[in-house]
């Protein structure tokens, strides 16, 4: 009987193994990406060159905070890269900049002077442009947390600091969708600066990212003990174009939240312009976030538990399940 059991436990531990060799190996040759590599990104309208330089699909947009701006890049899909830069100083920094081009076109129509790379984290969808970028320009720091970030010269943990040009960054350390993930908070020291956060595939517009290599206890912590206690007004600016699908789920776990219905509605109208729905802040995502608000009843009500992680952990499994509605 025991070797039966044995036999029976080695058959798991190999199946398990196997399972999570084969999840890493379709995440690095999934077609997007293979598409990318070999110099081509998907779009709604299917595969195009990435050197195509007539319309885009998505509009960039910029930004204006008391003494910094920063410009939403469109990139891929549905990416984000951000060029935030010092007004005083006219220093910048590129935020997951995977098209390395397309950063330098920004750089050189603003007239700046790049210096540093943030990598939120090793997925190559963010950090997959970074060897090609310190190419391009010289002398660039790239700063993260993961030593599996290409071209990493700067790494850093929780509460890291550092300056670019006379803007302070705070490095918030928030593993769960990488174990090495980071998001970036950004203020102006003695200023009346409105802050910002890039925090990548950890908090999206009304969601969060998946628990690859985490779990809800520590989104939990991400999201509530971490990134819930930056001052309200902070700019969140998140690593994807999620906002009209992570609202709808949102819907269905509060059919009756009106700040979920009027996002909602905001979000279609201005996604169909073609402009970005991002930034939001940190006090308009404890109204529609339903990641955020695993404290409130009627999301634990949805969840049919009184326990807020693992109400964090029933959402993202359904989440993770949900067929979103054409409406």
């Amino acid at each position: 009987m025991r070797s039966f059991f044995f036999f029976f436990s080695s058959a798991f531990r190999i199946y398990d193994h196997l399972k999570n060799l084969v999840g890493r190996v379709m995440a690095k040759w999934s077609l997007s990406n293979l598409l990318y590599k070999s110099g081509y990104r998907y779009t709604f309208f299917g595969a195009s060159s990435q050197n195509q330089t007539d319309f885009e699909l998505r509009k960039s947009k910029l930004v204006t905070h008391s003494n910094m701006r920063i410009e939403l890049l469109p990139a891929l899909t549905d990416n984000y890269m951000y060029l935030l830069i010092d007004d005083e100083t006219n220093e910048a920094a590129i935020v997951d900049p995977v098209q390395p081009q397309k950063v330098v076109d920004a750089v050189k129509k603003h007239g700046v002077k790049l210096t540093t790379v943030l990598t939120t984290h090793h997925h190559w969808d963010h950090a997959g442009g970074n060897e090609k970028l310190v190419k391009m320009v010289s002398g660039l720091k790239v700063y993260g947390a993961d030593s599996r970030i290409g071209a990493l010269t700067q790494k850093v943990s929780h509460l890291s600091t550092f300056q670019i040009g006379s803007l302070h960054v705070k490095c918030l350390f928030t593993p769960c969708h990488t174990t090495g993930h980071i998001c970036y908070y950004v203020t102006k020291p003695s200023g009346s600066e409105q802050p910002a956060v890039f925090t990548g595939d950890t908090l999206f517009v009304a969601g969060c990212g998946k628990f690859f290599e985490g779990t809800a206890e520590e989104m939990y912590k991400a999201l509530i003990d971490i990134l819930g206690h930056l001052p309200p007004e902070t700019r969140v600016y998140c690593g994807h174009e999620y906002t009209i699908n992570n609202l709808k789920f949102a819907r269905h776990v509060e059919p009756h939240n009106e700040a979920i219905m009027r996002k909602l509605a905001w979000a279609k109208e201005t996604y169909n312009s073609g402009e970005p729905t991002i930034p939001s802040t940190i006090a308009e995502e404890f109204t529609y976030n339903p990641f955020m608000r695993v404290r409130e009843k009627s999301v634990q009500q949805h969840a049919k538990t009184d326990d807020p992680i693992a109400a964090m952990g029933v959402i993202r499994k359904a989440k993770d399940n949900f067929k979103v509605p054409k409406d």
